[in-house]
């Protein structure tokens, strides 16, 4: 069974679904709601899990009724939590409401609090075949990345995964230990450098998401496009972040790049056919 270690983000969702958003000052009352976990690291480690490999979640939850919910939910996709939340640490809350029509979301993101984690210890790299960052809680992705490279540099290749949906400080850190980045098309860099151009030494590809739309893909050596399988999508809540995680699981499993974003695609392509944080998982496995 490969693992995946990742690091990042885990918050509590209320999804909502409506049949249209409300305008200003307008009330509306949603067909249905879920309490979920949510978070691009969270939901890619339970993608990762529900494709059958083992995942492990370093992240922060805290002990809220907020926390405890989100921890139950990881428990049962089979996703190991490490907590290293501080003392005190209140978990951030997102609202996302989806349009029953056609499937697209908006989402508040809920900011949270920053944790302070203090002197943070690499991460138990044991079993682990491939790291994912999100590029939330800094100091834990920097010390996985270099903790991966360490890795690498010694007796066993530990990719690192990026998730690039939008640039955040610490890139500036992880970029040059990322030896994957898959990019969301609203990804800007802030020195204007494109998909191709952070192909850059030691990197093995970049890709860039449009949702339905073709897939981008460099490697050092081609390009092309990876086009979803057609299908009527029914929710797209976390879809990208199931995308990450299916790559994550297959690239662990030792499939070639470029095929592992074609199954990649594939399953997150799967995961919009379906209504509901979770009742993707079995249709995926």
């Amino acid at each position: 069974m490969v693992g995946g270690l990742f690091v990042g983000l885990a918050t509590l969702d209320v999804v909502q679904l409506v049949d249209r958003l409300p305008g200003p000052n307008e009330k509306t009352v949603a067909e249905r709601s879920w309490l979920a976990a949510g978070g691009p690291a969270a939901v890619a480690a339970i993608a990762f899990a529900a494709l059958g490999g083992r995942a492990r979640l370093w992240t922060a939850l805290g002990s809220t009724p907020a926390a405890r919910l989100v921890a139950a939910d990881l428990a049962g996709a089979g996703v190991e939590v490490v907590d290293v939340a501080p003392p005190g640490f209140e978990l951030a809350a997102s609202t996302v409401l989806f349009n029953a029509a056609s499937g697209e979301r908006s989402v508040v993101s809920g900011s949270g609090q920053v944790p302070r984690f203090g002197k943070i210890s690499g991460p138990d790299l044991s079993g682990i075949d491939v790291v994912l960052l999100d590029g939330h809680h800094a100091a834990l992705a920097r010390s996985a990345a270099l903790a991966a490279a360490e890795e690498r540099g010694a007796t066993k290749g530990i990719p690192v995964v990026l998730d690039a949906g939008s640039h955040k400080p610490v890139f500036d850190d992880v970029f040059p230990l990322a030896t994957d980045v898959i990019c969301s098309a609203d990804y800007v860099h802030p020195a204007g450098l494109s998909p191709q151009e952070l192909l850059a030494p030691g990197r093995d590809l970049v890709a860039v998401s449009h949702g339905n739309g073709p897939l981008e893909w460099w490697t050092p050596g081609a390009s092309g496009t990876v086009t979803p399988p057609s299908a009527k999508a029914v929710d797209t809540v976390g879809a990208g972040d199931v995308l990450h995680g299916a790559y994550c699981f297959y690239l662990a499993s030792g499939l070639d790049r470029v095929v592992a974003l074609e199954r990649a695609v594939a399953t997150a392509t799967e995961r919009v056919q379906h209504l509901g944080p979770f009742a993707w998982r079995t249709a995926i496995a």
